[in-house]
């Protein structure tokens, strides 16, 4: 990966794995194959870049963050917009309307690229259009910014073999299979239980059982961002196989609601739990004992690192964009020893104050 402009120090740190924290490079023409729009005016004008999510939720609450962040350091007016309702039609309506107004650039988690393939190529033709967090790699897009979620799914795989060493009766729970990054997630949790070799082209029916040597997957079960729906999903659930050994749940939402829903059957502690993301209801679950581990995203970094590299590309900077057309932010498992340091790092870039878990409150805090 190539880059060219000074992130902070602090920035670099929590990015941890970001390659080429270098010097500025000067700015060429804006020349970028692919990408509309033009290169701001010489007056000094602010260049105008929007971040679209694909729905609401606290990861991208984090990713708003890095967003603003990345405004204020870089000399850049920015915008964020959480779909909400029907997230594919809100996406449609957003692109529209920032094209008409002619921002500078996009960076956006497309919902279901394959139904949104025309609003996506308009928008790659009218301005500078990235994909961040979950790709669309038939879009006329720039570039990609995220994880391999492929990866992150295996990694994910591991926290349960780790959780349940003797294997067992594993539910996934996810917000929905049309996002390529949510495909490719739950496929890789799949194919480490499995014990199969890497192979991104795998696919796994949602409906089947899948039955390895030590794992039986018994379904995955999607709520479409329906919140209600997703912890009546862990509830039925629990009535339907009592004898369920452990549940995943893949988008950021999915493990507080699990954690909900155990709570109220009796039965937190006694199934496994393992997470995606970092909402703090998990984090604070690993810190708890109920959940075993979660793997992360960096969605600070996510908000952060597209706002740079669009600048970039719209003041001509094409060397940002590398040959592979993917930027990697990878992404880390966090368990009972590293959660602390995780989520007080998280707090001050997000600008949260420091809360002590419960258990580290003084006693006379304590109910």
């Amino acid at each position: 990966m190539k880059m060219n402009r000074l992130i902070p120090a602090t920035l670099c740190a929590f990015a941890m794995t970001f390659s080429g924290c270098g010097p500025q490079a000067p700015d060429k023409p804006a020349t970028t194959p692919g990408g509309g729009g033009t290169a701001p005016a010489a007056s000094g004008d602010k260049p105008k870049i929007v971040f679209v999510s694909n729905g609401v939720a606290s990861f991208w609450t984090i990713a708003e963050a890095g967003v603003k962040k990345a405004g204020e350091e870089l000399g850049v007016d920015v915008e964020v917009h959480m779909p909400t309702g029907d997230e594919v039609e809100d996406q449609k309506n957003i692109l529209e309307d920032l094209i008409t107004r002619e921002v500078d650039g996009i960076a956006i988690s497309p919902v279901n690229p394959d139904n949104q393939m025309e609003v996506l190529n308009k928008a790659g033709d009218n301005t500078k259009l990235i994909t961040v967090d979950s790709d669309a790699p038939k879009a006329n897009r720039l570039l990609y910014l995220g994880m391999d979620n492929y990866d992150a799914g295996r990694m994910c795989g591991q926290l349960v073999k780790e959780a349940l060493p003797d294997g067992g009766k594993i539910m996934i729970f996810i917000g929905r299979l049309e996002q390529d990054n949510a495909r490719g997630r739950r496929q890789g949790v799949i194919d480490e239980l499995m014990d199969r070799p890497h192979n991104r082209d795998n696919f796994d029916e949602p409906g089947k059982e899948i039955k390895g040597e030590k794992f039986t997957i018994i379904g995955t079960l999607t709520d479409q961002f329906d919140q209600s729906k997703g912890k009546a999903n862990v509830e039925d659930t629990l009535a339907k196989y009592p004898d369920i050994n452990g549940m995943v749940g893949l988008f950021a939402y999915n493990p507080p609601l699990i954690l909900e829903a155990l709570k109220q059957a009796g039965k937190l502690g006694q199934i496994k739990v393992i997470g995606f993301d970092e909402d703090d209801v998990c984090l604070q679950g690993i810190i708890d004992g109920t959940v075993h581990g979660t793997v992360v995203q960096n969605p600070y970094m996510y908000g952060y690192r597209s706002i740079e590299v669009l600048k970039n590309i719209i003041e001509g900077n094409d060397s940002v964009i590398p040959d592979s057309k993917f930027i990697d932010i990878p992404a880390r498992q966090i368990r009972s020893d590293n959660v602390k340091e995780f989520w007080d790092q998280l707090k001050k870039l997000v600008g949260k104050e420091e809360e002590k878990p419960a258990e580290e409150k003084p006693a006379e805090e304590k109910g």
